[in-house]
């Protein structure tokens, strides 16, 4: 895979999420598969990062990297650990990544702990709809919200932080999920002059797919590396994510 100027990879999430820039910015798709993507959006979790491979208008985009995603950690996604070499080699690849942070700060309304009685992974309704209870993750300041110690991403140009709101939790890298409250990555990448996300990281099913939808809502192409992403596969969630952004128009590499 050769990246244009324009490309951005970001790395979401627990790993990565890479976006990367075409020449132009192309309208977004039919709003195909709509309905499946609203319902997918009631189960989240997080990740994030974005490269390109040469100075150009693609930026990569990664989505978290926290170790709380990875094995032992307190949100592990299976097979997390073995996309770090991969995303490594990705990144180096790419002339703009970005990287996506985790950093919730304690007792979120994401976390179970907050709600007496709940679970892990059971959903509540919140202001803005459901919202899938997760274990206590990324903590501000704690070594859980600190990036894997294999990430190797020198050239990474921006880091995003996300889900620091105590009331709203945020899985995509462009937009938390009461669904109106940016993350600023939207505004970075057009100023830059961005046209192209490629994506990478964790979840496949959460973080990463969100991010996915969203990139391809605001305008810009956008396609996901497979290899450089793993799931969490909650019921058969991985499967409808990637038909969902098929159907959306998002390339899986």
């Amino acid at each position: 895979m050769r990246c244009n100027p324009l490309q951005v990879l970001p790395i979401v999430g627990a790993l990565w999420c890479g976006v990367g820039a075409a020449d132009a910015q192309q309208p977004p798709p039919a709003a195909a598969g709509q309905q499946q993507i609203q319902q997918e959006r009631a189960q989240q979790t997080p990740s994030g990062k974005t490269g390109t491979e040469e100075p150009s208008s693609h930026a990569p985009s990664p989505q978290n990297a926290p170790q709380d995603v990875f094995v032992n950690g307190a949100l592990a996604v299976p097979g997390g650990d073995a996309i770090i070499p991969v995303v490594n080699r990705l990144a180096r690849r790419f002339a703009h990544v970005v990287i996506t942070q985790d950093w919730h700060p304690p007792g979120h309304m994401s976390f179970a702990s907050a709600h007496p009685g709940k679970h892990p992974f059971e959903t509540i309704e919140v202001d803005y709809g459901p919202q899938t209870l997760w274990p206590d993750h990324c903590v501000q300041g704690t070594a859980g919200a600190a990036f894997h110690p294999a990430l190797e991403v020198p050239n990474a140009e921006l880091v995003i932080r996300k889900g620091y709101h105590p009331a709203i939790d945020s899985y995509s890298a462009f937009r938390e999920n009461d669904r109106k409250t940016p993350t600023g990555l939207t505004g970075y990448l057009r100023e830059r002059g961005l046209t192209r996300v490629t994506l990478c990281g964790l979840a496949t099913d959460f973080c990463v797919f969100f991010s996915a939808i969203d990139a391809r809502e605001a305008g810009f192409e956008t396609a996901l590396v497979l290899d450089a992403s793993r799931g969490i596969d909650l019921d058969g969630s991985l499967a409808r994510a990637l038909s969902a952004m098929r159907a959306a128009g998002i390339e899986l590499l």
